[in-house]
């Protein structure tokens, strides 16, 4: 579908249908049954006057510009900046949230920016950004805002990209993912029962979306999996996970392994041990995954790319700096010519850490 530039309190939403004196939201597997005047769990998707309502459409937290590497995604672009904005509200109810005060978020008081679709990329163009995250809140919530704002980034040549948990339904999966050029999917777990006590969620839907993003799309997408203390750090999950990877998505997909600081409803956990990320990576390296890497720790080694076939650092990271870079031809070892996945430019982007806020609105 094209962008759709109107702004509205309560746009009109997709991907839901008639049930009786009530509507049946078909856009993740929670299913809301909605009467008059309801809101869904994500708090966002409403009935209104019998129809569905996204109530935060062309409304956000706030925008700002960040490394690529942020997102996380380091075989995207390394270096280049992406103008990054959310909404309110989230489909899941992970109990350590990061972002809790916007994902949770019930004050609609705190989308304080407006934003039509073009005026987006619009000013991602003018701003010298590669692409948009659509991030801090999960995206599919917001899912015709975030489409036609895909669609209007497009035009400009200017890369959607996808922080997602990747909880949405094989009846939304592919008009949400085919305006995306990328995704970074949060693996949460590999374990069932943590995902029904620590999000409120299913793991099988977001195994599907994985599984759907490399069999049916020609999207770049890693996979971050946090790392939380006594939850889901034993060995035996990395294992299985990585296995898991390795078989259905193959040795070329990038997970990284992140740190977890205590936040939310989690303050009594302790933060992640470094040496838990470096067991973690381990493991993932032996089971034959390429591209491994941890998060939110300052690891030169475990954040660095590296080729696989002569072993030599690719791209040098430190934080969000990169430092040596030694591809050619776009992705190509400059020592072997092995073939680095990923979507690369002759040259990388400079953009370096920063963190810069940016308004829509120019004066």
């Amino acid at each position: 579908m094209r962008p759709n530039n109107r702004l509205e309190t309560d746009h009109p939403a997709r991907f839901w249908k008639q049930d009786n004196e009530r509507i049946l939201c078909l856009l993740c597997p929670r299913r809301c049954s909605l009467a008059e005047g309801q809101r869904g769990f994500c708090f966002v998707r409403q009935n209104i006057d019998g129809k569905m309502a996204l109530t935060t459409y062309g409304r956000s937290s706030g925008f700002c510009i960040d490394p690529i590497e942020k997102k996380p995604l380091h075989h995207f672009f390394p270096g280049t900046s992406i103008l990054s904005f959310g909404t309110a509200g989230c489909n899941l109810g992970c109990k350590f949230c990061q972002n809790w005060d916007i994902s949770k978020s019930k004050e609609f008081d705190r989308l304080t920016e407006e934003a039509s679709p073009k005026q987006i990329a619009r000013r991602a163009q003018e701003l010298n950004c590669k692409s948009v995250a659509f991030t801090y809140n999960d995206p599919v919530i917001f899912a015709e805002y975030a489409i036609d704002v895909a669609y209007a980034c497009r035009e400009l040549g200017i890369h959607p990209v996808a922080k997602t948990a990747g909880y949405i339904t094989d009846l939304a999966r592919p008009e949400f993912f085919e305006c995306m050029d990328a995704a970074n999917v949060d693996l949460k777990s590999f374990n069932t029962e943590f995902y029904k006590k620590v999000t409120l969620a299913t793991l099988q839907p977001v195994l599907d979306t994985l599984l759907y993003l490399k069999e049916h799309t020609s999207i770049w997408f890693e996979i971050t999996n946090l790392v939380i203390p006594n939850e889901n750090d034993s060995d035996e999950e990395f294992h299985a996970m990585t296995e898991w990877i390795k078989k259905y998505l193959g040795s070329d997909i990038p997970i990284h392994f992140t740190a977890f600081h205590p936040d939310f409803k989690m303050l009594d956990h302790p933060r992640t041990p470094v040496e838990t990320l470096r067991r973690a990576r381990a493991i993932a390296l032996k089971k034959g995954l390429r591209y491994v890497y941890t998060g939110n720790i300052h690891d030169r080694q475990g954040d660095s790319t590296y080729c696989h076939q002569c072993g030599k650092m690719l791209i040098e990271r430190d934080w969000y700096q990169l430092g040596e870079y030694h591809l050619k031809n776009k992705n190509q070892c400059a020592f072997c010519g092995t073939v680095c996945p990923g979507l690369f430019d002759e040259k990388p982007g400079n953009w370096g850490p920063k963190r810069q806020p940016v308004s829509m609105h120019v004066n």
